[in-house]
């Protein structure tokens, strides 16, 4: 079964193509610039009973120096069959569209992005028929974004980390990063960074951390996972005396927060919070519920 971790890792090259210029430069390899850019159909399949799909399939055309293919897998962890499937993608490839083909394997770990960073020689060691060797971008190369005018410049980018570093104890630093970089971009290029990032997080621990941070974000708030979030809380937020409107203002908004980080709040926290007037106060109070390990700590400076 496909995992969304592994749809993420190789959708994000389908919906940002430009993200490859930088993540081939990050990996020591210097290609023409792109003109254009194709998605092609990734069912590799023969007439033959036997499936070979890729997990996306990118054309990219440069101006005066011919085009490459760019196929996209995500690897969870390591397969010995593997290195054979890629083989023969690539020498499918070349030979249906006679265009030089690259093979750019995205890991969340560093195991498997040491494994499959290592040649593989096809043929008698006297004669090596083909030799592959895959471009790999996992948490041991891809950058650690935790500056947002960093994020901001390379969201593609930002995701990216956020997506091979996610088993980081670290992550949530890149993951507040790229929130706040969100935070002033317009809805139609937020959504799909919020989506794809939290289909990258899977069912890790940062999962969590990244709905939480979409939670307290206002600008957030139509993309399909904050829809998400904002229903959990109606359906599993409601206490005494509270109506369904409860997902308006920032009190709201800081009781959403701790209630979906499981955090206990007593009945003394719960009125200072709905009966504070203060604008400002519940914003620092908002920002620190985010991370705050009990209720006391969001009233209590750093």
């Amino acid at each position: 079964m496909v995992s969304s971790p592994h749809e993420a890792m190789h959708r994000i090259f389908q919906e940002y193509p430009e993200l490859f210029t930088g993540v081939s430069q990050l990996l020591g390899l210097t290609l023409p610039t792109p003109s254009s850019v194709t998605v092609l159909p990734t069912d590799l399949t023969e007439t033959k009973p036997v499936e070979r799909r890729v997990d996306t399939l990118l054309r990219f055309d440069t101006e005066g120096e011919g085009a490459f293919l760019l196929a996209v897998e995500a690897q969870g962890k390591k397969d010995p069959s593997k290195p054979g499937s890629w083989a023969y993608y690539l020498t499918y490839l070349y030979e249906k569209y006679r265009v030089p083909p690259l093979l750019l394997v995205v890991c969340q770990d560093r195991a498997t992005a040491e494994w499959a960073s290592r040649p593989v020689v096809i043929g008698p060691p006297q004669w090596p028929s083909v030799v592959l060797r895959a471009l790999v971008a996992g948490p041991h190369n891809m950058p650690v974004i935790t500056n947002p005018a960093e994020a901001r410049k390379d969201l593609a980018l930002a995701t990216l980390s956020a997506i091979t570093h996610a088993a980081d104890p670290d992550v949530g630093a890149i993951l507040k990063a790229l929130s706040t970089a969100l935070r002033d971009t317009p809805e139609t290029i937020a959504d799909p960074i919020v989506e794809l990032t939290a289909q990258g997080l899977g069912k890790r621990p940062a999962a969590q951390q990244w709905r939480n941070l979409v939670a307290v974000d206002l600008s957030f708030y139509k993309s399909p996972l904050s829809e998400e979030i904002r229903d959990e809380g109606r359906a599993e937020g409601r206490t005494a005396g509270r109506a369904e409107g409860r997902a308006e203002g920032r009190a709201e908004d800081i009781l959403l927060v701790l209630e979906l980080r499981q955090i206990a709040l007593t009945d003394e926290a719960r009125a200072r919070i709905t009966e504070c007037a203060d604008p400002e106060i519940l914003r620092q109070w908002l920002a620190r519920a985010v991370l705050a390990s009990s209720a006391e700590e969001i009233f209590t400076e750093a």
